[in-house]
């Protein structure tokens, strides 16, 4: 599988947001996008100018991808199975992000980013169902138990993560039990239930064209 091997940095700046691909510190006053409010380019202030329909729309394609961190393809095909099933394709795409093994450990808090969760799954550390999966794109289910192995749950990068618990919350769809290193999904995410940044409509528009 390809890798995007770009300065993260530059990624926020580029979108104009804190992407979070660099876990806890993004939350440092050192970050990119808190210090230059430009984009990347020695000529970025001098060639910034009013981006056309198309323009719009494919910032907010690449925000959301970058977010989620996927390749294009991996995007691409997301979408085309949100665009198959029935209801908002915009709502559908969103929920099947949010719904990848690799966010689910991220919005646990069992890693500080999702490029992070991604590696955890990979090394075998993350149960499902008392199963050893290491697929990050692995879709939960409602009622999933989501378990650290119980010789990985003291490593210093989950431990580290599980400190932000009180800081930034957990979404109202999961259930963690910090001791237990343990989410249980309660319900599937609704838009409602998902808070980002960003118009996933637009989006829909972009490949519709």
């Amino acid at each position: 599988m390809g890798r995007c091997l770009d300065p993260v940095c530059r990624m926020c700046r580029r979108e104009g947001i804190q992407l979070f691909l660099k876990g806890n510190r993004c939350l440092s006053p050192k970050c990119a996008v808190t210090k230059r409010k430009s984009p990347p380019g020695v000529h970025s202030k001098k060639r910034a100018t009013k981006l056309s329909d198309y323009g719009v729309e494919l910032r907010e394609k690449q925000k959301i991808k970058r977010m989620y961190t996927l390749s294009e393809k991996q995007f691409f095909n997301t979408f085309e199975k949100a665009e198959r099933k029935v209801g908002k394709t915009a709502d559908i795409l969103l929920t099947s992000l949010e719904k990848r093994l690799d966010n689910v450990i991220y919005r646990s808090h069992f890693s500080t980013s999702r490029l992070q969760a991604r590696q955890i799954i990979s090394h075998g550390h993350i149960l499902v169902n008392s199963k050893k999966v290491n697929i990050p794109s692995y879709s939960v289910k409602e009622g999933d138990l989501i378990e650290v192995k119980s010789k990985s749950k003291n490593l210093a990068i989950i431990r580290d993560s599980l400190k932000n618990i009180s800081r930034q919350g957990i979404p109202t769809w999961l259930e963690v039990d910090e001791n237990e290193v343990k989410s249980k999904v309660l319900m599937i995410p609704t838009r409602d239930d998902i808070q980002i940044n960003a118009n996933e409509q637009l989006v829909v528009e972009f490949y519709s064209k």
